[in-house]
C-alpha cells in the first residue's frame, strides 16, 4: 500500500469522484403555522434552500445562509432544525436533500434574486399552491406525512426525535 509522507494512505487523499448533489431545504414557519413558499421563475413553488458549500458548512449554517440569501430573514444557526434526509436520483445523479425547519415569528421577506423567485409567499398547510419543486415536495412529506403532498419516490431518513406535529 502507498502512502504519502505524513503517513496516511494515497486513497485517502483523493476526492471522490462526485456522484451526488447536496443540498438544504428551509421549511420556515411563522407565528400562524404558515410556511414560507417562493415562486421560481419556471412556474414552480418552492422551499428556501440551495447547496451546502463544500468548505466545510454545516447543514444548519447552509439553511441559514440560504434563507437570509434568499429573502432577508435571518435566524441564528442554533435555532435550525435538521429533521430528515431525503435521497433521490435526478439524471442520473444522487441527490441528498437535508430538510431544515426554523421558526420566523416575524419578519416580511424580501425577494433578493428576481432572476430565480418572483414572489415569496405565507402559506397555510392546507392551502400548498402547485406545482412544487419536487425536493421541496419530498421535504414537506417527510415533515408531514399527513399533508398528502404527491411527489416522486424517495429514500427518507429522519435524522433527529422531531415528530410531525
Amino acid at each position: 500500500m502507498s502512502s504519502d509522507t505524513a503517513g496516511t494512505p494515497a486513497r485517502n487523499t483523493r476526492p471522490p469522484l462526485a456522484q451526488a448533489a447536496f443540498g438544504v431545504g428551509v421549511i420556515v414557519q411563522d407565528a400562524e403555522d404558515r410556511i414560507l413558499l417562493g415562486r421560481h421563475r419556471d412556474g414552480t413553488w418552492e422551499l428556501p434552500g440551495g447547496k451546502v458549500d463544500p468548505t466545510h458548512e454545516s447543514v444548519a449554517a447552509a439553511a441559514a445562509r440560504e434563507l437570509r440569501e434568499e429573502t432577508g430573514l435571518v435566524v441564528p444557526e442554533a435555532e435550525v432544525e435538521v429533521i430528515a434526509m431525503v435521497h433521490d436520483v435526478a439524471g442520473g445523479i444522487n441527490r441528498i436533500s437535508m430538510a431544515a425547519l426554523v421558526r420566523a415569528e416575524s419578519g416580511d421577506p424580501r425577494v433578493t434574486e428576481p432572476h430565480l423567485i418572483s414572489a415569496w409567499r405565507w402559506t397555510a398547510l392546507d392551502a400548498l399552491p402547485g406545482p412544487l419543486f419536487h425536493p421541496s415536495a419530498q421535504i414537506l412529506a417527510a415533515w408531514r406525512p399527513d399533508l398528502g403532498v404527491t411527489h416522486p419516490p424517495a429514500h427518507v431518513l429522519r435524522v433527529t426525535g422531531h415528530a410531525p406535529a
